[in-house]
């Protein structure tokens, strides 16, 4: 799975790389937690790319319970096109979602210092933004009040992943993008593969990302005598 995750590049970066023709403002994130509103691109049906904040959790458009959110931070790729939570935004509603790094915890043997989980941050050896796929739902309370919602699609680890978990974010290189905004369903399962092994680095971190309310650069930091 992936539930957290880090976010430092400039907006004025993001609008370059993305061609965006509407960006919202924010701020560098370490520690984007779910349940939080996040930078999400999409395209408009004028076919522009734009860049919103969406919360994080998928809220389906036919939901009665809105804290159903809660539970569909991802959506996993080998059934995404099936599950009733995720399958029509699979089909309408894909998204790319940017990030500098990803974070997983790593089972390790507890100690006095050591908790019984390591976390561990995934980037791209190349120092620049990586995507993610995702989807986003439009819903609609009763009362009227809109809620633009966002989930994060994983696939099986790739080799150095599944050294500490089992999961991955779907990792989407620059040329599949406009695919995953505007391609038939059909013509992007191919892209539900984990990222290849060695354009990716990770290192351990500090445990304090399991804190929601931390957030800062050290966050993403090597623990000492770790190589970053």
């Amino acid at each position: 799975m992936c539930g957290r995750y880090a976010l430092e590049a400039p907006r004025s970066q993001l609008c370059h790389r993305f061609a965006l023709m509407e960006c919202a403002d924010f701020a560098a994130r370490y520690n984007m937690a779910p349940a939080s509103d996040v930078p999400v691109i999409r395209q408009s049906p004028n076919r522009q790319r734009v860049l919103h904040l969406l919360r994080w959790g998928l809220l389906p458009h036919w939901a009665s319970d809105p804290t159903i959110g809660s539970r569909l931070i991802n959506a996993r790729g080998e059934s995404v096109g099936e599950k009733p939570s995720f399958r029509d935004a699979f089909r309408r509603r894909r998204c790319l979602i940017p990030a500098s790094g990803f974070y997983e915890w790593q089972a390790v043997r507890a100690t006095q210092t050591r908790p019984a989980k390591q976390p561990w941050y995934v980037s791209l050896k190349s120092g620049e933004t990586m995507v993610f796929g995702g989807l986003w739902e439009s819903w609609t309370s009763p009362s009227g009040e809109i809620i633009r919602s966002c989930c994060i699609i994983t696939t099986e680890a790739n080799e150095l992943v599944r050294l500490i978990h089992g999961r991955m974010p779907l990792i989407l290189a620059p040329e599949h993008w406009q695919a995953w905004l505007a391609a038939p369903p059909e013509q992007v399962g191919a892209l539900l593969l984990p990222y290849p092994d060695g354009e990716l680095q990770a290192w351990p971190v500090s445990s304090r990302v399991g804190k929601p309310d931390a957030d800062d650069r050290q966050l993403i930091a090597a623990l000492p005598g770790e190589p970053p």
